[in-house]
């Protein structure tokens, strides 16, 4: 087409070549712009222009972006180009290696161009996934918008637009729409409202058409739970790494007296499900009737918010108080304040005009636990770890299908196992754990585990620190040694997709997080080894 060496080879060095559309978009733009005002702007901003051999073939099918394309004023001289050489090369090498894992290979391109090419092959899985998650479609964009000072500014981000826009409207796709390979489209994936489920205890079941993968059908049964209301995108992800499975959606508050939104992702049936007996109380005060005494008529909640990993403090407590003696009742302004603070923090009032926030004994009842569950902690973790945890009594009518189809007991793979919510709910519908392997990294969790098992279960009991000594050869094992898994049961931590957490969330990039794609490797990995067997 006619397009100068030097401005092909900058061309691949800020975009990469995985992209044949948007590669021959920018050449043309800076055709459009004119081949020395474009190769000239490079070098008014104090880039050195490129040095290329005449002679030197360019190879659509072996060259690559370079890593550190985002820059706005890189150097490339002789010794620059060799280092970009090389660092094609292993590029190549990493982009292969996740095309052969399932990703895009555009995804793992621009990956590359955000994390660099010297990063673990774990960390651009983990940015793939966040980027998907979060609809990332806007990156080249951005990157765009860092180089425009350098290579003709906003003209040129308005040519690029404007193919952008064509391309899209003759049934072109553009730049980062996210494409899986199964030829679906990357959706957003709202909770319903409300949320209950695909049934609920003693209520009739509505037909559910639920579509189940034939791999992803029986043993092993997996049980994957996470904050129902988080950031954009993330429960898309979550179902792609986990079979395309539809999350089931339910709010805890319709099982107990306490709301918990969550989506639980799972291959078990959902025909003749239980609920524990008897029934938790629905209401607050049906649970707590003493702080009947004490309840003015005008705080008129009647079940719990979502119970949180940390308690209200003394001086919030003391407020209200203070604003709850304004008046007797106080003025509508002021008891609209007040029951606002009481939902947030799940407050009760404990004597006249005197409120607190529960007890951890209470917050344990609420959940399912057995009383003293999580004592020997102190309250800051008792909080933290419950907060964490999972309502016994919803995971127990999922898992209540469980009861029939294993007699003879179950062998666990519980990843994240926190305080043992999942095994709880097992023990308490009566089925008995042959053997628990447990991964939990937490040594206060591990710990409070521990002691109720040791009072309560006959099982085998093994334990690991950290989810990622959980090799695939070590999974191999495992599943030799104890004739395979009938369920791996999963949760992460809430604080970092929570509604609540609006100033450190990062959906499935966080800290945290990057450990849920941890679950779908070990999953697979227990499955491919018991299809050995």
């Amino acid at each position: 087409m006619g397009f100068q060496t030097e401005m092909v080879v900058m061309s691949i060095k800020e975009i990469g070549h995985s992209d044949e559309n948007a590669l021959l978009e920018l050449l043309l733009t800076y055709k459009a712009l004119g081949d020395e005002d474009a190769l000239g702007n490079c070098s008014t901003s104090g880039c050195a222009p490129f040095r290329v051999k005449h002679g030197d073939d360019i190879d659509f099918e072996s060259s690559d972006g370079d890593d550190d394309a985002g820059d706005t004023q890189p150097n490339y001289g002789d010794y620059g180009d060799e280092n970009f050489i090389r660092n094609m090369s292993e590029k190549d090498k990493k982009i292969n290696s996740l095309v052969d894992m399932g990703f895009p290979e555009n995804e793992a391109n621009m990956a590359i161009t955000r994390c660099g090419v010297d990063v673990d092959l774990s960390v651009l899985v983990d940015s793939i996934s966040a980027s998907l998650a979060a609809g990332d479609f806007d990156l080249s964009h951005q990157v765009m918008n860092r180089r425009s000072d350098s290579f003709g500014g906003t003209k040129k981000i308005r040519l690029m637009e404007d193919r952008k826009k064509k391309r899209k409207r003759y049934g072109g796709t553009a730049h980062g729409n996210q494409i899986f390979l199964d030829g679906s489209h990357y959706e957003h994936m709202p909770p319903p409202n409300p949320m209950v489920g695909f049934s609920l205890p003693n209520c009739s079941q509505l037909p559910v058409d639920r579509k189940i993968p034939k791999k992803a059908i029986g043993r092993p049964f997996f049980y994957y739970e996470n904050v129902a209301q988080a950031p954009t995108g993330v429960w898309a992800t979550i179902s792609r790494c986990l079979y395309g499975i539809e999350p089931e959606y339910l709010d805890s508050k319709h099982l107990c007296a306490a709301a918990r939104k969550r989506g639980y992702i799972h291959n078990l049936p959902i025909e003749n499900r239980a609920p524990l007996l008897p029934l938790p109380p629905k209401t607050i005060l049906e649970a707590f009737p003493r702080y009947k005494k004490w309840w003015p008529s005008w705080d008129t909640r009647t079940q719990f918010n979502c119970l949180r990993t940390s308690m209200a403090c003394q001086q919030l407590t003391g407020s209200i108080g203070a604003l709850a003696r304004t008046g007797n009742p106080p003025p509508r302004n002021i008891q609209k304040d007040m029951i606002k603070q009481c939902k947030e923090y799940n407050l009760v009032w404990i004597g006249k005009n005197k409120v607190a926030a529960l007890e951890p004994e209470e917050i344990e009842y609420l959940l399912g636990f057995p009383k003293d569950h999580t004592r020997g902690l102190t309250s800051t973790n008792r909080y933290k770890s419950l907060g964490n945890s999972f309502q016994v009594d919803t995971v127990a009518y999922h898992l209540s299908v469980l009861r029939g189809m294993f007699p003879n007991g179950v062998t666990v793979l519980s990843l994240f196992t926190g305080i043992g919510g999942g095994e709880v709910a097992l023990h308490r519908l009566g089925i008995h754990m042959k053997t628990v392997v447990s991964v939990e990294i937490d040594k206060a969790s591990k710990r409070i585990f521990r002691h109720w098992w040791d009072q309560t279960q006959t099982g085998t009991l093994i334990e690991f620190d950290d989810v990622k000594s959980l090799t695939d050869a070590t999974v191999a094992s495992l599943v030799t040694r104890f004739g395979g898994f009938d369920l791996v049961i999963g949760g992460s931590p809430c604080n970092n997709l929570a509604g609540c957490n609006r100033y450190s969330r990062d959906g499935l990039e966080g800290k945290e997080y990057v450990l849920f794609y941890q679950y779908p490797r070990i999953l697979e990995a227990v499955k491919e080894a018991m299809a050995r067997m």
